[in-house]
């Protein structure tokens, strides 16, 4: 197993780097780092500049490092208050420049160069030092100084541009590792927060302030540079300056994390300052700690190098339990006690041997659950997980390892990881399938590889899951190399080794153009070419409003910019019927798959809410017994962690879980997606829980029970529905896009939540529940006239799958408008994605999406209709 203390591992120590001062002699019991390199005490130039603005300059330099928590020391701003009250600048310049590291010149054309400064070179491993830095600005310029250094930056690369930009850290790409280099041990920064500011004054002389990180402790030499833009660095080097640190070691820091019930487990913490820095730093993490994220997850006993200082520490386990705070309090390393005389060591035996540790620094913490799943026999699982691709760097090495992945699925309390090998890094990844479980699951904790069809084969037409498999490999592929350039195939052959399937971030396609919909409506309908629609011809088709919401004027004809408009409103309705655009990698080809029975499940709770539930509406209205599987996507879709995205499968209690019994509760719809922070435990139509059948010999009555239960503790943003975007509730439940918010939502802003009936798509009832951590039970009365599917949601945070409810034996046929969009869907899909399937597979595609179209026109006999 990896060791789980590595040199990448930060801390938070802010040290400044001031004048050599001759040191005390050290207590008997301490074991002094070797002494920084002397410097000459040659001083730096004096430059004529005025007063006033050099001592506010030197006053905010001064506020900021107090700030920074490594004030000047006290002689020093003894010294430099008259001074500062005199404004003058030779005495302020004086006092200050023996606390200088690094001395920056800039002439009138803008080149720069560097030199060493007075000060000793003395860092804090793991922690963020402030150092001084001297400007002098010939210049005149106020452009952004930058400092780098061939020994700064990441340690890996190859995380996608797509990635960092939709976790908005596109800055974890710059200056990645592409070389290899290992001895990348510092990170680098100029503290631009107030009072300091982003860019020089302009000012003839002034003081900076550089944060400097490093890994690494003992004697490190770096060659630091500075520039104000591409190609302002000096001639021959000059721009460079070549410095050896003395780095002070970092505290390892063991952590015992006891579960709710006392016993040992893995948790999430997350280490800041004041001052918003994460440790450990990002840019220097490398497995088992995942780069692109601002925790860390550690098991009992398990240890992290922190500096002695005080940070915040954060703490908790998936959104099943709470997140806490608290200050923590890093002390001094303590050294072994040694009373000077080699080979005379306390302890040991006769008087020799090594010299004991010294006392570890320990940090215990107790989870809390605020809810239990498992107390209910509903066990969670995240079925869309990766190890490589996306977020995840190509080198050192392609993507993460098992052990890796398992750290995140048990520091989350997830019951079950789907960790699904994929086009990037698929060579790769491979070897760790296995027909059964990993060999590092646990009881209560499993994990598995299969497979997402994403990157190579049926790409185009929708990304699948393959869940449950056997073999990895489909008949006649050579690793991700031939397979089918269409799903049903690959599905079926899914179901033939008894595994589960179904299509990936479903959202992703269903998205509405009005304009380019309303287009495409018109040209099939307008049957008289005059631009416009009346209602003999808006009959022939599917309009995604009733006729009179649409002709929004009343003209008694539908014109090309009030056709349009409806596709908008419709984008926002739960259900609707504008046909989506089908021109990306979600549930595309679920309409044929679905009606042909090769399909188990659509995904939800990683994309646009209403795009996703709209789908599965859709196809439920048409009797399709297609169930919901909460997923992340992760790191593609999210980066924030695994587990964002849950299903919950009811499998009875118990102490060891089954991985096939797992996914075949996800076939059979047995239990509720949620994304964590909300829940419901006891869903029941006339007793029968979700996947089951409700028999009635003729209309009838049914009783629905229900305990359901949410977080205090939601994060409030637009992925969890407390806040609407400014784009509408289409955007609601989005993981991909950080929304901006708009309207916050006044149910959420009470505390509360609304629980809604859901019978065949429509709100039969609903009721609030407070958002309080507690379990409430609710109960509706509906009458169901013909057979139906009842469920339970709270937008966007909870969606049970239904409870069937059975009328005289009569398959559900709900509505005839559901099933014209299903053949909608089929239409625009062939059209814009037919071409991609490859030409030997076509003839074969165009006879299955035919059959699938004759499912849905006898639907479309045999159901009613909803306008």
């Amino acid at each position: 197993m990896r060791a789980h203390v590595l040199p990448a591992l930060a801390a938070l120590a802010l040290t400044p780097v001031l004048a050599a001062q001759t040191p005390p002699a050290p207590a008997a019991h301490e074991h002094p780092m070797p002494p920084a390199p002397a410097r000459p005490a040659t001083a730096l130039a004096v430059i004529d500049v005025e007063g006033q603005p050099l001592a506010a300059n030197l006053q905010r330099l001064s506020d900021a490092l107090e700030l920074l928590g490594a004030p000047l020391p006290a002689e020093t701003r003894r010294a430099l208050a008259p001074a500062l009250q005199a404004r003058d600048a030779r005495a302020l310049q004086a006092i200050l420049d023996p606390h200088v590291l690094l001395a920056v010149h800039i002439n009138p054309e803008a080149r720069v160069k560097a030199a060493r400064g007075p000060a000793a070179a003395v860092l804090q491993q793991n922690g963020y030092t402030p150092v001084v830095v001297k400007v002098a600005n010939e210049s005149g310029g106020t452009q952004r100084l930058r400092i780098v250094s061939a020994q700064s930056g990441p340690v890996y690369a190859g995380m996608s541009k797509l990635a960092g930009d939709r976790m908005q850290q596109p800055h974890l790409r710059v200056n990645e590792n592409t070389e290899g280099r290992r001895d990348r041990f510092l990170e680098l920064e100029l503290y631009a927060a107030p009072p300091m500011t982003p860019n020089l004054s302009g000012l003839a002389v002034e003081y900076v302030i550089a944060l400097i990180y490093s890994t690494d402790a003992g004697l490190r030499e770096a060659t630091l540079e500075f520039d104000v833009g591409q190609g302002t660095q000096d001639l021959g080097f000059r721009a460079e300056v070549p410095v050896l640190f003395n780095i002070k070691p970092a505290v390892p820091v063991r952590l015992l994390v006891l579960d709710h019930d006392g016993m040992p487990t893995t948790g999430r913490f997350q280490f800041t300052d004041q001052h918003g820095h994460v440790f450990p730093a990002q840019a220097k993490r490398l497995a088992p700690d995942l780069f692109f994220q601002k925790h860390i997850y550690r098991a009992h006993g398990e240890t992290v190098l922190l500096p002695p200082g005080e940070l915040t520490m954060a703490y908790g386990r998936g959104p099943e339990y709470r997140w806490l705070q608290r200050a923590v309090t890093i002390p001094e390393p303590v050294a072994a006690a040694h009373d000077g005389r080699p080979g005379n060591t306390p302890g040991a035996a006769g008087g020799h041997g090594p010299p004991p540790q010294p006392p570890e620094f320990r940090i215990e913490v107790r989870l809390e659950r605020w809810i239990d799943p498992a107390a209910y026999g509903f066990f969670s699982g995240d079925h869309h997980i990766h190890a490589s691709g996306c977020a995840h760097y190509t080198s050192p090495s392609e993507g993460v390892e098992p052990a890796d992945m398992m750290r995140q699925v048990k520091g989350e309390a997830l019951n079950v990881g789907s960790v699904l090998t994929w086009g990037p890094g698929f060579d790769y990844q491979q070897q760790f399938f296995r027909p059964t479980t990993d060999t590092l699951s646990e009881p209560l904790t499993v994990m598995k590889y299969d497979i997402e069809v994403s990157g190579f084969g049926s790409q185009a037409l929708g990304h699948v899951c393959l869940l449950n498999l056997k073999d990895q490999i489909y008949p006649g592929a050579t690793l991700s190399r031939n397979w089918p350039t269409w799903t049903l195939p690959v599905l079926r052959w899914t179901k033939q080794q008894g595994g589960v399937g179904g299509y990936a971030h479903s959202g992703s396609g269903l998205q509405i153009d009005p304009v380019g919909a309303a287009k495409r409506l018109l040209e099939k309908l307008d049957t008289n070419k005059d631009g416009r629609l009346d209602a003999a011809e808006a009959a022939r088709g599917l309009l995604p409003e009733p006729f009179a919401a649409v002709d929004a004027d009343g003209s008694g004809a539908i014109s090309a910019t009030e056709l349009q408009a409806s596709h908008d409103r419709a984008d926002d309705q739960l259900p609707n019927y504008a046909i989506p655009e089908l021109n990306s990698v979600g549930a595309q080809e679920i309409f044929v798959t679905a009606a042909l029975g090769a399909c188990d499940f659509i995904s939800a709770m990683d994309t646009d809410r209403i795009r996703e539930w709209n789908a599965w509406y859709h196809l439920m209205n048409c009797g399709l017994p297609i169930k919901a599987s909460g997923e992340t996507d992760f790191p593609c879709m999210s980066g924030t962690r695994v587990g964002q995205g849950r299903s919950y499968v009811q499998l009875g209690k118990g102490t060891k879980l089954d991985y096939t019994a797992w996914c075949r509760g996800i076939a059979a719809g047995r239990g509720y997606v949620s994304d964590g922070y909300a829940h419901a435990l006891d869903f029941r139509v006339n007793g029968r829980p979700s996947g089951d059948e409700v028999p009635l010999a003729s209309a009838a009555t049914v009783q629905v029970k229900a305990t359901v239960a949410f977080s205090a503790e939601t994060p409030f943003e637009p992925i969890y529905g407390g806040i609407i975007p400014v784009t509408g509730p289409r955007h609601v439940g989005d993981t991909v896009i950080k929304r901006e918010p708009g309207a916050t939502d006044p149910v959420y802003q009470r505390g509360l939540r609304k629980v809604e009936l859901v019978v065949n798509g429509r709100v039969a009832a609903s009721r609030e529940v407070a958002a309080d951590g507690r379990g409430h039970e609710i109960e509706f009365s509906v009458p169901i006239e013909r057979s139906s599917w009842v469920a339970v949601r709270e937008f966007p945070q909870l969606h049970t799958n239904p409870v069937s409810v059975i009328v005289g034996g009569q398959p559900i046929r709900v509505s005839r408008e559901s099933a014209e969009w299903c053949l909608g869907c089929i239409d625009q899909l062939w059209r814009i994605r037919g071409t991609r399937i490859a030409t030997n597979e076509r003839a074969e595609a165009e006879r299955a999406y035919e059959e699938a179209r004759a499912v849905y026109r006898k639907i479309v006999g045999e159901s009613p209709s909803t306008r």
